[in-house]
């Protein structure tokens, strides 16, 4: 099922695969597999995990300012376009996309699809997607507070490449027509609401000990 600003929505150019078919090119020899996309899951960790180690510890291997600010650009980027086009499609089965139409203007088109998402990779893509702007946060705080004017440059840019994929993904998720505080409420009530049902429903696997020796009634 799809959510967008307008009814005739243009198909995108390299759009290759239709959007919600692409179980039907998933490898059967996965099924069953904890992970159905292991490598989609994985570089949607890396990149941005590689921002932000290169961030922090750059000074280590260079002191030059500009290498270090083209190192985290470019994981940056590769991470808002892994994430923005592959991983929230394939993991998730969401996407999210600009088009301007013969009148010049300008639409946003929010998409959601009706199929099976692997619990596992779900999981990791949205954690992925929150907890690293929650870090470029507390960089933003600590380049503001010491005076590190430069580097709150590079700190904005990656807070906006990630905030702009979390901010589009969750409109796929809660409707396009949502206010972004109330789909932000929805989506950390859900996310409670899973995760407290996944330990109450969890299948106790404590087994009784085997070297107690029952005791007859006398």
């Amino acid at each position: 099922m799809a959510s967008a600003t307008v009814r005739n929505v243009p198909l995108l150019d390299d759009d290759t695969i239709p959007f919600g078919e692409e179980d039907e090119m998933r490898d059967p020899s996965r099924a069953g597999q904890k992970y159905t996309h292991p490598y989609v899951t994985f570089f949607h960790l890396f990149f941005r995990g590689a921002a932000i180690v290169i961030y922090m510890f750059c000074g280590w291997f260079s002191d030059s300012f500009i290498t270090s600010f083209v190192f985290v650009v470019l994981f940056l980027s590769a991470d808002f376009w892994t994430v923005k086009n592959i991983s929230g499609r394939l993991l998730v089965g969401l996407r999210w996309w600009n088009y301007v139409d013969d009148d010049g203007k300008s639409h946003w088109v929010f998409e959601s699809k009706n199929s099976r998402v692997n619990k596992h990779e779900q999981r990791i893509f949205w954690l992925g997607l929150i907890l690293c702007p929650v870090f470029w946060g507390l960089f933003f705080l600590i380049a503001l507070f010491g005076f590190k004017f430069k580097w709150l440059l590079l700190v904005m840019i990656a807070i906006a490449l990630n905030a702009a994929n979390l901010y589009g993904y969750i409109k796929c998720s809660y409707g396009a027509g949502k206010d972004l505080n109330t789909a932000a409420s929805d989506f950390v009530k859900t996310q409670l609401f899973k995760n407290a049902m996944d330990i109450m429903t969890r299948p106790n696997t404590a087994q009784p000990p085997t070297n107690v020796r029952p005791t007859g009634v006398v």
